[in-house]
């Protein structure tokens, strides 16, 4: 009759069982090897910079890490202070807005054609994006959203340069090796 399912087979080496000229203490030594104590690994992805060097590099590397974030936030918080009281400036904000997204689109949709790069020898982000950002401001500015602007401004560049400054986690993980600046809380049971 056929059998279905797995078959156990004998297996080639016989465990001894443990005679009694051994002590047990050793058997209690040998299971409390085989369990590690837990321990917990408590991190926190902010700190303050040691050295003025170091909260450049990190304010450099947050910034190019996180701008679109950043830009995004400030971009909410003008939005929504816009809102109840200046339409015509909150149109021009989203149309704005909605320029440099087909802008950014268009760059990455084109970026590898032999049209586009015959076209634009350089990168030309570092132009397009400011000149964008200077004509949103004119366009509240004219519309008589300025201290709405200088406003918001005022309060989320503080927030975003506060956190470009302490955010010190670059691909944060539990098994990479700890960096001099930040050091974990390990609390061993």
């Amino acid at each position: 009759m056929a059998s279905y399912g797995p078959v156990q087979r004998p297996s080639a080496t016989s465990a001894d069982p443990p005679s009694e000229t051994q002590p047990y203490e050793s058997k209690e030594s040998s299971n409390l090897e085989k369990y590690q104590p837990y321990f917990f690994q408590i991190t926190c992805p902010f700190s303050i910079p040691s050295t003025p060097e170091s909260a450049a590099a990190r304010i450099i590397r947050n910034l190019g890490k996180f701008g679109l974030y950043y830009a995004e936030f400030v971009w909410i918080v003008l939005f929504i202070a816009l809102i109840p009281e200046r339409k015509v400036s909150l149109v021009y904000l989203v149309a704005m807005k909605e320029v440099t997204i087909l802008y950014l689109l268009l760059l990455r949709a084109v970026a590898n054609t032999v049209l586009f790069r015959w076209l634009f020898v350089f990168d030309t982000k570092p132009i397009v994006l400011p000149l964008l950002a200077i004509g949103t401001s004119f366009a509240l500015i004219f519309t008589h959203a300025g201290i709405h602007l200088l406003i918001t401004l005022a309060a989320t560049l503080p927030i975003v340069l506060a956190h470009s400054v302490l955010w010190i986690a670059e691909d944060y993980g539990l098994n990479e090796e700890i960096t001099q600046e930040s050091v974990p809380l390990i609390c061993t049971v």
